[in-house]
């Protein structure tokens, strides 16, 4: 059986090959990612304008969720950066400012808590 590990591994190592083949490494400098993230994030939320919750069609909020872990895979290669790491890091430091007890079914910001 696979790691999650190894299927962020390959995850990454097939979006990287993706770009390579095409040669597309020329464009993928961090702010011209970043703002394609940003571009896809809001094709994302186009899909939920004018719309309740129930009525998105989930199809295109696959199509937009995977543009945007692409950008953010292409964005993290870019700059060597472990995803594991990065984001169990930011879990704990989130736990920190949002402790459970003052957290819990609660919507304030961690300065409001």
């Amino acid at each position: 059986m696979q790691s999650k590990e190894s299927d962020i591994n390959e995850i990454m190592e097939q979006i990287v090959q993706f770009s390579e083949d095409r040669d597309w490494d020329q464009f993928h400098n961090g702010k011209d990612l970043a703002l394609a993230l940003s571009i896809e994030a809001s094709e994302l939320n186009e899909a939920f304008l004018w719309k309740s919750a129930e009525d998105v069609k989930i199809d295109k909020i696959k199509e937009e969720l995977a543009d945007i872990i692409n950008y953010a895979f292409l964005i993290a290669y870019k700059y060597n950066l472990d995803i594991k790491n990065i984001v169990l890091t930011k879990l704990k430091r989130n736990a920190e400012k949002y402790p459970i007890d003052k957290a819990k079914g609660c919507a304030k910001k961690y300065s409001e808590l």
